[in-house]
């Protein structure tokens, strides 16, 4: 089934989008720009993104834990555990202190099983949300999650293929909002999607420069 497309004139949308920019309470407007300036450090290859992603996701976990939704918090919990982790992992394998760490791809086996692992997370996430919750879109809702971890690993692993996981993700989500009326949340996003596409393109210049495949 195609998701419903809200009847909303484009001012009326803009209109929600500048709403949600300008009326935004302070902690959710430096959850954006904690946001954006992480994924934009993480497009340079840059490690300052892991200490601005730390405070992000424990920004975004605190927001999540006021609202009441529990299980996305802890999702934020273990998003912050991976950021850690590859926080020590990229100052670990770095030649030298200040050089980029060098990205890489996954073996074609490899990419398999984190496809199988990820569709396994969404129908079993989905199963359980279906059957004890009242989400709407259980399945939906399971994919943009198990799919983000999934990205988030292979992020901070350093593998191209994070990026493409990462416009899926945002693709599916935008859909999602956008078709919960929720037009400033599909809007933010978008600016996510975009930045993807623009680290994808990054990422795989600097690939071709130094060829590197990983198991």
């Amino acid at each position: 089934m195609w998701p419903h497309i809200p009847d909303l004139g484009v001012e009326a949308i803009w209109e929600n989008i500048w709403r949600g920019l300008t009326e935004a309470a302070p902690l959710d407007q430096a959850n954006l720009a904690l946001g954006l300036l992480g994924v934009g450090l993480m497009i340079r290859r840059s490690r300052w993104a892991f200490p601005v992603g730390l405070v992000a996701v424990t920004v975004q976990g605190l927001l999540f834990w006021r609202a009441r939704f529990y299980a996305d918090a802890v999702l934020q919990g273990f998003f912050f555990a991976c950021l850690t982790y590859g926080w020590r992992h990229w100052r670990r394998d770095s030649a030298q202190k200040n050089e980029p760490v060098r990205v890489t791809w996954l073996a074609p086996r490899s990419r398999v099983g984190w496809l199988a692992t990820g569709l396994a997370l969404t129908l079993g996430w989905g199963a359980w949300q279906q059957t004890h919750t009242d989400a709407v879109m259980p399945y939906r809702d399971a994919f943009i999650a198990a799919f983000s971890l999934v990205g988030q690993i292979l992020q901070v692993r350093k593998h191209l293929e994070n990026w493409i996981v990462w416009l899926v993700v945002n693709i599916v989500a935008i859909a999602a909002y956008w078709s919960a009326d929720l037009a400033y949340t599909a809007f933010l996003y978008a600016l996510y999607l975009l930045l993807a596409a623009l680290g994808l393109r990054a990422w795989r210049q600097a690939l071709v420069k130094n060829p590197q495949t990983t198991p």
